[in-house]
């Protein structure tokens, strides 16, 4: 994957995003000191040190930014269509070699950092030991391994089923000693037969002392919620993370609840939306009709995905900070197509530097990674994604990659081995 050969590396181009969300610096440069951004500035400003071997690399009419930070994938998906219930059929070995090919489609595409929210038992454990050794290309890897569920609730075929306090508090506690990096739980049912979507799931007990066991050993929590009362729930037990945050009753209505925007801004919790996965269907079908199936309604998902959308803007308009995460590769959202997330924010009303930000810097602070990834910042690691055109005026521009570098490597996006 490497294709560095000197120490020092200058890359320049006509623009420069930071992923903080200020101006876009002109005709800028960045030095990468081995896997460490050391200097930023313009092109005739950033130089490496005097008689020191550097490589320099003008990319003219592009931009420069932060390598994406996806903070939700399902990385044993195949994005096919079929659901969880059958994909979880296949054996663990199918499904570690399909998040080998899921990380490097995700890489190759811009995404330097990922948080895979749930897999069938150890699978992508058994996968970042691939990475470490060498053998897969990857970005960064913060797992969850295996969802915390109730039993028959959603995720729950992944392998962790638990019932009172004390089960889940031995949950987290094998979760991290197999390697955790953070822990998912399923607040409410989803799209798991034996679940019931819109409904909570764990009692608040459950779930307190889920966040207390995860926060004890410095580890945040994120919590799937497909309904008001699952993130209610989640509220009252202190998750760090509200996934798909969706404003529904229990017998699925729609129906926003002010109340709740404004305890998750007042708690500082995120919100990771989820608004792709239905748009990028919408395209799917729209482009070619032949592929809907028996129940698709294209009416009724564009209606749903407006109310979503709105809802999102009013969560945004209290001040909850949303961050992208694609949920990719479930349902028919295949990974390599984290823009979609991305293009959805901007639809859903952030301005494109805003939907950039909460793919990068917001992202990775929701992942509890901001230290060392999420921005072009002196001293952070050197993942750089390089665009041609500017992003901040057409986010379409994102899917133009020229070049990703992860840890200072530029990465070989053409090998296929």
């Amino acid at each position: 994957m490497s294709d560095r050969q000197t120490q020092f590396t200058v890359l320049k181009a006509a623009r420069l995003i930071d992923g903080n969300g200020g101006a876009v610096a002109e005709q800028a440069a960045i030095l990468l000191e081995g896997d460490t951004i050391r200097q930023i500035g313009t092109k005739e400003t950033v130089q490496a040190p005097e008689g020191a071997s550097v490589s320099e690399i003008d990319y003219g009419d592009a931009t420069i930014l932060p390598g994406l930070v996806d903070c939700h994938v399902h990385l044993n998906g195949i994005g096919d269509g079929r659901a969880g219930d059958e994909l979880t059929l296949l054996p663990d070995e199918v499904l570690t070699v399909q998040s080998a090919q899921n990380v490097r489609r995700h890489l190759y595409s811009g995404v330097t950092t990922l948080r895979d929210c749930g897999a069938k038992n150890r699978t992508t454990f058994l996968l970042r030991d691939a990475v470490e050794m060498g053998i897969v290309p990857s970005p960064r890897l913060i797992l969850a391994g295996r969802p915390v569920a109730i039993i028959g609730g959603h995720l729950s075929y992944f392998g962790v089923q638990a019932t009172g306090p004390t089960e889940c508090r031995a949950a987290v506690r094998q979760l991290i000693k197999e390697g955790a990096d953070f822990i998912k739980v399923t607040a409410t049912g989803g799209s798991t037969r034996t679940s019931h979507a819109w409904r909570p799931s764990f009692n608040v007990d459950e779930l307190v002392a889920i966040c207390d066991e995860a926060h004890k050993f410095g580890k945040h929590v994120a919590a799937h919620c497909a309904s008001s009362g699952g993130m209610e729930n989640a509220l009252d037990a202190g998750v760090d993370s509200i996934i798909h945050g969706v404003h529904k009753d229990a017998d699925g209505s729609d129906n926003y609840r002010p109340d709740l925007a404004d305890r998750i801004a007042e708690q500082g919790v995120f919100v990771n939306p989820t608004l792709g996965q239905s748009v990028s269907r919408i395209r799917q079908l729209e482009d070619d009709p032949s592929r809907a199936r028996e129940g698709d309604d294209l009416g009724a998902m564009r209606r749903g995905s407006e109310i979503r959308m709105d809802h999102v803007a009013r969560m945004r308009d209290a001040g909850v900070v949303m961050v992208a995460g694609s949920d990719s590769a479930w349902g028919f959202y295949e990974m390599g197509d984290f823009q979609t997330e991305i293009e959805a924010h901007g639809m859903a009303g952030m301005s494109n530097m805003e939907a950039i930000v909460s793919a990068t810097s917001d992202s990775a602070k929701s992942c509890w990674v901001d230290d060392s990834v999420g921005t072009i910042e002196v001293g952070k690691q050197a993942d750089v994604l390089v665009v041609e055109g500017d992003p901040s005026s057409e986010l379409g521009d994102l899917r133009r990659v020229v070049d990703v570098y992860l840890a200072g490597d530029r990465v070989d996006r053409q090998n296929l081995i």
